[in-house]
């Protein structure tokens, strides 16, 4: 239960990250392909309106006469879909010469609602889409209908030798519908997206999870092992302290070791008891005995020697440094690979340890 509270924790997390990411992806990636659009259009106009007002100049000068001219642009002119974008002829004062909408012939066009007045100006990408914002906010509090109906002049031409001026419109309407189904797609890409990274991160997190549950379990169990023998381990030396001390270290019928060693302390010779032995170390070539009192002497013997003497059920060679006895341990842990650490009593400076290889040998000293 606790585990998919917290896949369903992260799963949440992920998803309100990547909404907080997405979002300030989404608006800058929007507004670049907008522009990209927009400088599209812009540019389709300009060639548009020149090629556009070239043919009407060379009518004009092959010695067709105007009102047929006109005639000609209009017909041609009134197939034009007015939803998506189309062009019209101006005169120098405004007046509408040719119009797709036929309606619209002789009127004044509205210099202030297009987004440029005269031939001079220069709309570009930037300027397009921050007018067009604009607009498209304008026209969407005056209604739907009237945004349908709305076009806006982006570019203009003069047509050489005449008075006339070429006009591309763009219908607001319509852009602003491919401007939405183009906001609409990346946010709906975006969506798919952000599930589908959201799954497969909650997928691969329980995948490996679920994996390191069972490594986990698995070293859990070797774990309970090592503690059970331990305790075993631990309980052996307890049960062979107790029969060491039920029999008083009573010495063998084949006696292979003294009752007592001679050390020294400083200039005194010190003959010290058995019984009394902790632990033997050597330490900078020098060899010390330590009692269960914490007195500590020294020997001119080696541990090599010092161990021939010993009796062998009663003290156990550690290892090159650590001669223990089996009354001074107080404690067997489990040290680094397959190790053994055995504590005693008095702790000496450095750490006993008894190697993998050796490990066996203790055990069996311990009648294990």
């Amino acid at each position: 239960m606790r585990k998919d509270r917290l896949y369903f924790l992260t799963f949440i997390t992920i998803v309100v990250i990547y909404t907080i990411i997405a979002s300030i992806a989404l608006h800058y990636i929007n507004r670049s392909e907008t522009i990209t659009l927009l400088d599209t259009c812009l540019e389709f106009s300009k060639n548009e309106t020149k090629t556009f007002a070239t043919l009407v100049s060379h009518q004009m000068n092959a010695g067709v006469g105007k009102e047929a001219v006109i005639q000609n642009v209009q017909q041609s002119l009134e197939e034009t879909d007015l939803d998506i974008g189309y062009l019209s002829i101006l005169d120098w004062s405004g007046e509408i010469v040719c119009h797709p909408d036929i309606r619209k012939v002789g009127e004044q066009a509205g210099a202030t609602k297009s987004f440029v007045s005269s031939v001079t100006d220069e709309l570009t990408s930037d300027s397009f889409y921050t007018q067009l914002k604009t607009r498209l906010k304008e026209m969407e509090k005056a209604g739907s209908d009237s945004l349908v109906s709305q076009s806006e002049v982006i570019h203009m031409h003069s047509v050489a030798g005449t008075d006339w001026i070429v006009a591309a419109h763009i219908g607001l309407g319509k852009i602003s519908v491919k401007l939405k189904e183009m906001r609409n797609r990346f946010f709906f890409i975006f969506m798919v997206m952000g599930l589908l990274v959201a799954l497969t991160y909650v997928a691969a997190v329980r995948l490996l999870g679920s994996a390191y549950e069972k490594r986990l379990e698995l070293k859990n169990r070797q774990l309970e092992d090592e503690v059970f023998n331990l305790s075993k381990l631990n309980r052996a030396v307890g049960d062979y302290q107790q029969r060491v001390n039920d029999s008083g270290m009573v010495e063998s019928e084949e006696p292979p070791s003294k009752r007592r060693i001679l050390t020294y302390l400083r200039d005194e010779l010190l003959p010290i008891p058995i019984k009394e032995i902790a632990h033997i170390y050597t330490e900078n070539t020098i060899t010390y005995v330590v009692c269960f009192d914490g007195k500590r002497t020294t020997s001119n013997s080696s541990l090599e020697e010092l161990f021939s003497q010993l009796d062998s059920e009663h003290f156990f060679r550690a290892n090159r440094q650590f001669i223990i006895a089996i009354s001074s341990i107080d404690k067997i842990v489990r040290y680094g690979n397959n190790q053994l650490k055995i504590l005693v009593t008095p702790r000496p400076d450095s750490n006993i340890i008894i190697s993998k290889n050796k490990a066996a040998e203790f055990k069996q000293w311990l009648n294990l």
